[in-house]
């Protein structure tokens, strides 16, 4: 079979990045495309100025094309912002004694979804924790085995309708058809986490400009997400406020002599930078310029920690915390998250890529490429659906440099179940 081409649209805060791939081997990601534009439009994850978020999408996709060589009809879109909730929720279907098989899985799925949701609500996982088999707890794949009762516990993601249409309304104004949307920490943790993590736990927290995303995976499946208001933005608002610097000027000034752990630095550094009302640039002691990051940084990563333990899963976490996202490149974050925590904590970063990987080999990209993994499993099943209802698995173009992938069809099921579906 060709190998598969993929598209990833990652819309987030600060920056918009899309992305190309042809996967190999089943499982490497050679990228052929990059794509990256600043962010505008887009505020705490949610649109505020649909044309200014579209024109910002489509330079991004224009990019990606130009460097690919293949024209984009469609890709998945990563999705956070405040309106994002989860819940937990069980479905429970008869069998009868026979053998359990994949409709059977799917209409026990069916089942949990069978809950109360808002008019102005609706949902965009369904993500299985565990099945069970007249009474029999802990069994992760029912195909094949005899019951009959299944019962399947999952974790249920939802997010405003306003938002997801909104975002949505954005890409097709960009001229791009939303294959599927993915929550921006399942993504993320999709391209940094291993099986032994999800296996022990641990907590992914994706530090991006407007938000910070949480997702927990405990026995290798997502048990808890959830998504802040808060992020790298409020980190350069609270430096543009405090040393009366214009905000891009603010923003500069992180990215360049920013640290997140004050004892670190010594009295005698400083820098020079034209601050409000001045015309000559004015020495500013380093150690200010860090107080100022260290307790705005402190004071999210302190919420972070009141959400895990909010979720009951802070003492199943042996693999401790995964840092994605820009804010995870923040030189002495990870000292400060582990002393906030008191938990093991390491940097993400993307792996099996290859290919134009200079861009989008670092934390702030996990989400962008985790979602080109997402795009696969979903292109899969698809294929595995239509080949057992007799249908033509979908082209997805020629190999050739100028070929155009054609549009993918509508994604089926998600990524921890499908998991265990998949042969």
């Amino acid at each position: 079979m060709e190998e598969p081409i993929v598209v990833a649209l990652d819309v987030g805060s600060s920056k918009i990045v899309t992305l190309v791939a042809r996967v190999e081997n089943g499982t490497t990601m050679r990228i052929l495309g990059v794509g990256i534009e600043p962010s505008h439009g887009i505020r705490n994850g949610n649109v505020i100025d649909i044309n200014q978020a579209s024109n910002a999408i489509a330079r991004s996709i224009e990019k990606a094309e130009r460097a690919s060589g293949y024209e984009i009809n469609s890709a998945i879109v990563s999705l956070a912002g405040s309106q994002v909730s989860s819940t937990n929720s069980k479905g429970i279907v008869g069998i009868s004694g026979r053998v359990i098989d994949k409709e059977d899985v799917y209409r026990a799925l069916d089942s949990a979804q069978a809950i109360a949701i808002p008019h102005n609500r609706e949902i965009v996982h369904v993500i299985q924790r565990g099945f069970i088999i007249d009474g029999q707890e802990g069994i992760r794949q029912p195909v094949g085995m005899h019951g009959f009762r299944l019962e399947v516990e999952t974790h249920i993601i939802t997010a405003s309708s306003s938002t997801i249409r909104n975002l949505r309304a954005c890409v097709s104004q960009a001229g791009i058809e939303v294959s599927d949307f993915v929550l921006s920490p399942l993504a993320a943790g999709e391209a940094v986490l291993s099986e032994t993590e999800r296996d022990l736990g641990v907590a992914i927290v994706d530090l991006g400009g407007g938000t910070t995303d949480i997702a927990i995976y405990v026995n290798g499946d997502t048990w808890y997400t959830n998504v802040l208001q808060f992020g790298g933005n409020h980190v350069s608002s609270d430096i543009a406020q405090g040393l009366r610097l214009p905000l891009d000027v603010a923003e500069e000034v992180k990215l360049q002599h920013g640290y997140a752990v004050l004892d670190d630095i010594g009295e005698d550094e400083s820098f020079n930078i034209v601050t409000f009302g001045s015309d000559q640039s004015t020495k500013i002691e380093r150690r200010e310029l860090v107080n100022i990051i260290e307790a705005r940084v402190e004071e999210i990563i302190m919420m972070v920690e009141q959400e895990i333990k909010r979720s009951g899963y802070d003492v199943m976490l042996p693999a401790g915390i995964v840092l994605t996202g820009g804010g995870a490149e923040m030189p002495g974050i990870r000292k400060l998250v582990g002393r906030v925590t008191n938990l093991p904590v390491r940097i993400g970063k993307p792996e099996n890529i290859v290919g134009l990987t200079d861009q989008i080999s670092n934390p702030a990209c996990a989400t962008s490429v985790g979602l080109l993994q997402w795009a696969l499993l979903m292109t899969e099943t698809t294929q595995i659906h239509s080949s057992n209802s007799g249908q033509v698995p979908p082209h997805r173009g020629d190999s050739g440099s100028e070929s155009k992938p054609s549009k993918k069809p509508e994604a089926v099921g998600f990524r921890a179940w499908l998991r265990n579906l998949l042969p």
